[in-house]
């Protein structure tokens, strides 16, 4: 009969320093890998991980651990400067998926927000709760425009609550451009749960679901999740890790990488 091989406590904190800074450097790890590297059985590194996210070093997930990043919201004007080189690219390769005559939702935030500055003569019809997105596409040519109803979220510029979502209900878009803070092979995700309702809601109604997105926010996981990468069809960033990539291909989602 065989045995299991008997952890030294001794060795304990050690290795779960290794993992922690391993999760730190990579952004996610799975449980395979450290059992092959750290040479100990998967219910000690189980309880490891158990130990660790208890700490908030990291988040389990299925399979593996990912990078905890506790952070605070920051408005939307903030979010524009950062990233601004990535995010230009990003928004024109967007664009650029759009058909003439389409009928096009645009989410809050930054990135969607630089789509909306370049739409120009493409006969689309603009659906979006987002105030600054409105501003943007209020006088472009080309572009007939509709902000749905509901209560304003100041942080986020963004309109949300039971009468946004309502007004959803209400419409049908060939292509919805859809923001988030975090991306795991879990799925994305946002700060706000209001946010999240209104993410969720326009998913549901849009033929096609566009997620333009950073680098920065890959291996990260925001306060609540808005859908699996099942529902995503393109996701449209300026560099793909390893991971990334994997998941994509795992859920079938079209990975766009653009380049400068």
């Amino acid at each position: 009969m065989s045995t299991m091989p008997k952890e030294q406590p001794v060795f304990a904190e050690e290795r779960r320093q290794r993992i922690a800074d391993v999760v730190a450097a990579q952004g996610r790890v799975r449980l395979a890998e450290l059992v092959e590297s750290l040479g100990v059985t998967e219910p000690t590194i189980r309880k490891d991980l158990d130990e660790l996210q208890r700490r908030q070093l990291l988040r389990r997930t299925h399979g593996g651990a990912i990078a905890y990043h506790g952070r605070i919201e920051v408005n939307v004007h903030d979010r524009g400067q950062r990233h601004r080189d990535a995010k230009e690219l990003i928004a024109q390769a967007c664009r650029d998926e759009i058909v003439p005559g389409e009928s096009v939702f645009l989410d809050s935030g930054t990135t969607v927000e630089g789509i909306a500055s370049g739409l120009d003569h493409l006969d689309v019809n603009v659906l979006t709760n987002a105030l600054g997105v409105a501003n943007l596409v209020a006088d472009r040519p080309g572009v007939r425009h509709t902000l749905i109803g509901g209560q304003i979220r100041p942080l986020g510029g963004s309109l949300v609550g039971p009468v946004a979502l309502d007004n959803l209900t209400r419409f049908t878009v060939d292509i919805a451009f859809v923001g988030a803070s975090g991306l795991t092979e879990d799925g994305i995700s946002v700060a706000d749960v209001s946010e999240a309702q209104i993410k969720r809601t326009v998913i549901d109604r849009a033929r096609r679901v566009v997620v333009p997105m950073d680098s920065s926010k890959f291996g990260t996981s925001d306060f609540v999740t808005v859908c699996s990468l099942d529902r995503v069809d393109m996701i449209v960033t300026e560099r793909a890790t390893d991971d990334v990539t994997r998941w994509c291909q795992e859920h079938d989602v079209d990975l766009q990488v653009v380049e400068g």
